[in-house]
């Protein structure tokens, strides 16, 4: 008796372990019905060329996404490039956001963020349209990151057609110059990104589908020396080289970055002078590449720079800084590790797959960084699929075989989030 109750209890409790770590079924089922729909609208946004100073791809793109935001229920509205933070390098014209909201009847407010820009230029999609070869997907731009754009489009359509809606608010923004360091979104996504409980930036999660609490951030400094030009051989005496007066700055500065093991990096890496080999220089330029992981280390790296450009080696010479935050730090904070946990707890548990959080800084770069500036909530990057090739001329893919669980991860994050399970 005691041994048929005994393998009883065993039977009852694989099932009920069996039980838990199962799927949703009507969440999976619904996430495998969306994978051919997903890669029908992903092939749609691989073939609108869409390069962040291509206006016309990217309006285009921007009118094919409110379509389908709209088209689900959302309230939709595209929103022109202003309040715009003028970087060296941003153009006259910006590509326009597209900004959605979802309304439910719970109280959580969660934002989904992607990029409709690329880094391409107008014409190369002949080089690199959608194709599928075996369990990849291939196509411009397709991992950085119109799978993000088709991901958050096929998580609204999958959580609708659940009939869950017990969120409060589901927000989207889309931006079209993130390839140029978003200088028009940056101050839409500050301020969303501070009403938020969570923010999922739907970036690709590289080749193993890591999400990240904590990137770099990025920097830029620049230098512009003003001298007085003079004869060379004859009368170098009159003049005011500005060569060597940069010189003097850049290595001056050279120890300012004094922390490389807590990530402040400092680094010159352009420079510029003169015209003519007998001509003493009247301007010189430099650039400098600057990395941080904390927000404060930008601020101090800038009022260092700015009280070393006063000590000066000549004294006639002008010297000009202008120091740029092109991209914030991504700081961890406990909403983000403990949201990041649980979505690795439906990975682990409910699709018996491995994930990987990281929640130490690596690489840089992330529109998400901006939505953390003011958030009192989590803010998590990766969401996207696995893939591979950014940037490159005819390697860039996404993994098919992640479309499924990235759909269900999101989906049961939002359901857990708007329950208050996960918290």
């Amino acid at each position: 008796m005691r041994s048929r109750l005994s393998v009883l209890f065993t039977a009852l409790a694989t099932a009920a372990f069996a039980a838990q770590a199962a799927p949703q079924a009507d969440v999976h089922d619904l996430a495998q019905k969306q994978q051919q729909p997903y890669l029908d609208t992903l092939k749609d946004l691989v073939h609108i060329e869409s390069g962040s100073k291509d206006i016309e791809g990217t309006k285009q793109i921007a009118d094919y996404v409110a379509g389908k935001l709209h088209a689900l229920g959302g309230k939709v509205e595209i929103l022109s490039a202003t309040n715009v933070y003028r970087l060296d390098d941003t153009p006259e014209q910006i590509g326009p956001m597209v900004h959605a909201e979802f309304k439910g009847k719970g109280q959580s407010r969660i934002m989904m963020i992607a990029h409709m820009d690329t880094v391409y230029l107008k014409g190369m999609l002949k080089d690199q349209p959608f194709r599928v070869d075996g369990d990849k997907a291939y196509g411009l731009g397709i991992a950085d990151d119109k799978q993000g754009v088709a991901l958050i489009i096929h998580a609204i359509d999958l959580i609708k057609k659940l009939g869950y809606d017990d969120y409060g608010t589901l927000t989207v923004l889309m931006n079209s110059d993130e390839e140029i360091s978003s200088p028009a979104a940056r101050s839409t996504i500050v301020r969303l990104g501070a009403e938020q409980d969570a923010v999922f930036s739907f970036e690709g999660g590289g080749t193993d589908g890591s999400l990240r609490l904590a990137t770099s951030g990025i920097g830029a400094a620049y230098l512009k020396v003003t001298g007085k030009a003079s004869h060379a051989g004859a009368k170098p005496e009159d003049g005011v080289n500005a060569l060597y007066e940069l010189s003097h700055q850049v290595l001056q500065m050279k120890d300012l970055s004094s922390k490389p093991e807590e990530g402040l990096k400092l680094n010159w890496t352009v420079s510029k002078s003169g015209s003519n080999r007998n001509v003493v220089p009247a301007e010189a330029t430099a650039q400098a590449d600057a990395r941080a992981l904390k927000v404060a280390d930008f601020t101090a790296l800038e009022q260092a720079m700015s009280e070393k450009v006063k000590n000066k080696l000549l004294l006639d010479s002008k010297v000009e800084l202008k120091f740029e935050v092109r991209r914030p730090p991504l700081e961890a904070n406990d909403a983000g590790r403990a949201f990041a946990k649980h979505a690795q707890s439906i990975y682990d548990k409910e699709l018996q797959l491995p994930m990987k959080v990281m929640d130490k800084a690596s690489g840089g770069g992330t529109d998400a960084a901006f939505a953390a500036l003011k958030a009192k909530g989590g803010v998590i990057e990766g969401f996207g699929l696995s893939g591979y090739g950014a940037h490159s001329n005819n390697a860039e893919y996404v993994q098919i075989n992640t479309i499924v669980p990235r759909l269900y991860l999101t989906a049961r994050m939002i359901q857990d989030i708007s329950s208050g399970k996960a918290k």
